[in-house]
């Protein structure tokens, strides 16, 4: 195979298409490297945006404010580029209490930028959590319509003449005199000056790139219910609801090792279903519109992988952002657009360092 883009992303879906829309606006070609799978987590995700809620530490916590502050700009940007608005909910992100002891939990746990809302406010900001005791509201957090935003940027990439497309699976990579090649399933190979690796889920089983050999399919079973009313994100004790518009709510969801297994369980779902009328109990007599598996990319630390191969520059990765894909996404385009093209990368990405593991 002949190719002549300057560089090669594996990985289509939407931390691969973020990378390779910023790499082409820095003026590069690329060529991006992927097939649609079952269970891709792009599209299976509830697209919260909760860096308040599911803190990480030091400059990684840093990182995700970031990436969730750079969302309503860029999502303007990129309506006015292809037309097509994504939803986005900056409401809040809710974390209800049930018992005196989450009150005290959740008090204790609070991010600085949070606030205790008690009964009464949260019966009147939100009615279907009414039986509550309170919440803390995180008022910078929210969501984000991840499906919209997948349809959009691969519109977007359509869109980008610097931006090619090849359907397959790489299996291998290597590197030598400031080349890398790709080998794909049907045995045909892929040369560029570099590649970003973002595989998602299945990064495991490229061989040659070592620092993929840490990410773990980790499953997460979801439902989809009818609207009930809420219009916040809202975390209970043992999962999530996320409204999407006024037509749907969206309950989640497990963390199982079941390998690649895209499936959901009698089991599973009974967990999501609890977990959800548990927060809000209207959702005991709603039953679910759908359900579905997605596959996170997991690494042992929960944190992503970013940044040049140690041993060898022309392999970058951009992959296992685990539970915060869709947060961390478009941070991580421009991120790696700026090692790309040597510009100094705005933010601290040490605890994302390849060779960590």
């Amino acid at each position: 195979m002949n190719v002549t883009a300057d560089v090669v992303v594996v990985g289509s879906g939407i931390i691969g298409l973020c990378c390779a829309t910023s790499i082409a606006v820095s003026g590069k070609s690329v060529l991006v490297v992927g097939e649609h799978r079952k269970g891709e987590a792009s599209t299976a995700a509830a697209g919260m945006l909760a860096p308040s809620v599911e803190k990480s530490e030091g400059p990684a916590h840093n990182f995700a404010i970031a990436a969730r502050d750079i969302y309503p700009a860029y999502l303007e940007e990129l309506a006015d580029q292809i037309g097509i608005r994504v939803p986005l909910n900056r409401l809040g992100v809710l974390q209800v209490a049930l018992t005196e002891r989450g009150v005290r939990g959740l008090q204790k746990n609070a991010s600085p930028t949070s606030h205790w809302i008690d009964r009464k406010e949260l019966a009147h900001l939100e009615p279907t959590l009414g039986h509550a005791i309170g919440a803390v509201m995180n008022p910078e957090d929210g969501s984000v319509d991840n499906v919209i935003l997948t349809l959009a940027l691969n519109s977007l990439a359509d869109s980008q003449s610097r931006v090619t497309r090849h359907a397959g699976a790489v299996t291998k990579i290597s590197a030598a005199n400031s080349r890398v090649r790709a080998i794909l399933a049907d045995g045909s190979a892929i040369e560029s000056g570099q590649i970003v690796l973002a595989p998602g889920a299945w990064g495991a089983e490229i061989d040659g790139a070592s620092a993929l050999k840490a990410i773990t399919p980790v499953r997460g079973q979801l439902v989809s219910y009818p609207g009930i009313g809420l219009r916040h994100v809202t975390y209970g004790p043992r999962g999530y609801l996320v409204p999407r518009g006024t037509a749907s709510t969206i309950g989640g969801s497990t963390m199982e090792k079941a390998g690649f297994n895209a499936v959901t369980t009698p089991e599973g779902l009974a967990r999501v279903q609890s977990a959800a009328e548990e927060i809000a109990p209207a959702l005991a007599i709603t039953p679910p519109a759908s359900s579905w598996a997605g596959l996170r990319p997991v690494t042992p630390d929960m944190l992503p992988i970013l940044g040049r191969d140690v041993d060898r520059p022309e392999i970058i990765y951009a992959c296992g952002h685990s539970r915060n894909g869709i947060l961390l996404a478009v941070l991580t385009g421009k991120v790696i657009a700026q090692l790309m093209s040597g510009a100094p990368v705005e933010h601290d990405l040490s605890q994302f360092r390849p060779d960590r593991f």
